[in-house]
């Protein structure tokens, strides 16, 4: 059973790094799976839609991770690479 959104975006579960992006200026710390799930859901989905199969693979790893922190290592590796691919790292 795939938890809920609010489950996910709730989720302490610790992801496998940190990711430290400049965004307007400010730092956003991001280590959390509910951090990450809450950053990359609650921008605009026009501002992911250049990078909508990477950001829909965070996502789903992202929900899969607050399921099972096993899960944590996929998780990061997508955000890393949506992140890259969006140059905010």
């Amino acid at each position: 059973m795939m938890p809920t959104a609010n489950d996910v975006s709730n989720s302490d579960t610790p992801l496998r790094a940190t990711f430290k992006i400049n965004l307007n200026g400010k730092t956003v710390s991001i280590g959390t799976v509910g951090q990450a799930y809450r950053f990359i859901t609650n921008l605009s989905s026009i501002e992911w839609v250049e990078f909508q199969s990477l950001h829909a693979d965070a996502v789903r790893t992202l929900q899969g991770a607050a399921d099972n922190a096993m899960l944590t290592v996929q998780a990061t590796a997508a955000l890393r690479a949506l992140f890259v691919r969006a140059r905010l790292l």
